[in-house]
């Protein structure tokens, strides 16, 4: 079966940064709805479409078509009174943006008082290289494609 829109794809992949120091160790495979959905990058569904299991590329994204330049704008600096107790560094917090919508962020250090967060993706701004390799391609179910994401094994789970 070929990939294309509405299809579940089950990938394996690894990525690395373009001096190829492993990022992901792809031991445990993916799935995701294929066809606009924002399951995957862009790019890794432009390379993927029409094909079929067995198929692998590798792909060098630039930031911008990986996970996004960095953008300053989305650190914070916030007393630590303001946290729940154990806050640590490498944790994640949910947060509100500016713009109001829920976010991530990465907890990168603690000085004093102090707590210093990330919302950038941890690879944004990195240019990365993704091996890319096919096991499955099926038809998506009705119900996944109203939720617009990949039910089951590897998959969301509700």
């Amino acid at each position: 079966m070929k990939i294309e829109k509405n299809t579940a794809v089950t990938l394996q992949f690894k990525v690395a940064d373009l001096q190829g120091k492993l990022v992901e160790d792809g031991k445990e495979p993916s799935v995701y709805l294929h066809g606009g959905y924002g399951n995957t990058l862009p790019k890794i569904e432009e390379a993927l479409q029409g094909q079929e299991s067995g198929f692998q590329t590798t792909l060098d994204l630039q930031p911008e078509d990986a996970f996004g330049l960095r953008d300053d704008a989305l650190l914070r600096s916030l007393p630590k009174k303001q946290f729940p107790p154990g806050v640590k560094v490498g944790g994640q917090l949910e947060g509100r943006g500016d713009d109001g919508n829920m976010m991530v962020f990465n907890v990168m250090k603690i000085k004093g008082d102090t707590v210093l967060l990330d919302g950038n993706h941890p690879l944004a701004g990195k240019a990365l290289r993704f091996a890319v390799k096919v096991l499955d391609v099926r038809l998506a179910s009705e119900e996944e494609i109203a939720h617009q994401h990949v039910h089951g094994e590897h998959g969301h789970h509700h």
